[in-house]
């Protein structure tokens, strides 16, 4: 009963945050911080860090993965499905109902106004999320080292992955004089060539992107570009931003822009099977890594890869962050929203889901007046 409990409580949460987690990634898992840590004490800052960085190690959508950790830390194999599932779920659908818009009607909606208003609440949530994790994670000079290297490196165009490898070799050189063996990312060839996408086909091309891609969702963007747009030749450039764009002013994972292309080209079927493929992987990556997420700590060497990794995510969040704020606070409109929602979640225990849900709304009247 206990565990069926747990469940329906996972259900509720990741369903909710799948409805209203606006910003990517970043701002995803400030809000899951929020949840899962401030609000409902189901783990300390060091063990969702931990989680974090035992995430940013693997392929896949983060924050989905993310959400997977916090499922299976709750309930098991069990919990794991359900978080993940319930956090995919209500975004694909949104997605493809703008999927069937845009074929119906050859444009996608407009979301300016709605991202006018939520953006400057996102990046006031993450900020707060980087202030309450970096004093978790930055335990040294080494640490803030990592972390700051991590966000100038960033900004400078270096690979999300190749930051992580590096903030974790740099603790673990720093704490042990064992020496770290690098290794290679294999990367899959793109093997798919023709005319007429099929189910399998589809399937076998978001099916990759899952298993092989560290990062951002733009970086999914040059997955898609290479199989879709160059080898089967299914897409055009303009549908490719279409989709993209549609994945970065809806809620919940930025990958269901595979839900959207899958739509595009195939349908309803199209549709399910993308999604199917491009999140599968990230289930079987989750549920692998469980043991390690939960032995990390207690070896000396691993507890400081682990800590370097952690520093070097949380200075990756923070370039994102300068990169949305730069993009976001663009008048005063958007500062004033900014403080205010700065103020609430310092002064209340207001959720953050609500001012992301305000920001939207502000920023569709604003439109409407304008």
């Amino acid at each position: 009963m206990a565990e069926t409990g747990r469940l329906r409580e996972l259900a509720r949460l990741f369903g909710r945050l799948g409805l209203t987690a606006f910003g990517g990634p970043a701002a995803h898992i400030s809000m899951m911080h929020d949840e899962v840590v401030n609000r409902r004490g189901w783990m300390d800052d060091q063990r969702f860090l931990d989680l974090v960085g035992v995430t940013n190690l693997i392929p896949g959508p983060n924050s989905t993965e993310m959400a997977m950790h916090v499922g299976n830390e709750r309930a098991g194999a069990r919990g794991l499905i359900t978080a993940g599932v319930s956090f995919i779920v209500p975004a694909a659908l949104i997605v493809a109902v703008l999927a069937w818009a845009y074929v119906e009607y050859g444009d996608t909606p407009g979301g300016e106004a709605l991202l006018l208003g939520v953006k400057p609440v996102v990046v006031v949530i993450v900020v707060q999320a980087l202030l309450k994790l970096g004093r978790t994670a930055v335990k040294g000079w080494a640490t803030g080292l990592a972390a700051v290297g991590a966000v100038v490196a960033y900004l400078a165009g270096v690979n999300e992955l190749t930051i992580l490898a590096v903030g974790g070799l740099l603790l673990l050189g720093v704490r042990t004089v064992t020496p770290a063996a690098l290794f290679m990312m294999p990367l899959l060839s793109t093997g798919v060539m023709g005319a007429e996408p099929s189910l399998l086909r589809l399937f076998g091309v978001f099916l990759k992107a899952g298993a092989f891609l560290y990062g951002s969702g733009y970086v999914l963007l040059a997955f898609l570009h290479n199989d879709l747009v160059g080898g089967l030749a299914v897409l055009t450039d303009r549908q490719l931003l279409d989709a993209v764009a549609i994945g970065q002013f809806t809620p919940g994972p930025v990958f269901t822009t595979a839900t959207f292309i899958g739509y595009v080209l195939a349908g309803v079927p199209g549709a399910v099977v993308a999604t199917v493929g491009i999140f599968l992987p990230a289930f079987l990556f989750v549920g692998a890594v469980t043991p390690l997420a939960r032995r990390v700590r207690d070896r000396e060497w691993s507890a400081a890869l682990l800590d370097g990794v952690n520093s070097a995510a949380l200075g990756l969040m923070a370039g994102v962050t300068y990169q949305l704020g730069r993009d976001a606070l663009a008048g005063p409109l958007t500062v004033g929203l900014a403080v205010v929602a700065g103020v609430l979640l310092w002064t209340t225990r207001i959720n953050s889901a609500w001012l992301i849900l305000g920001g939207g709304v502000v920023g569709l009247v604003v439109e409407r007046m304008l």
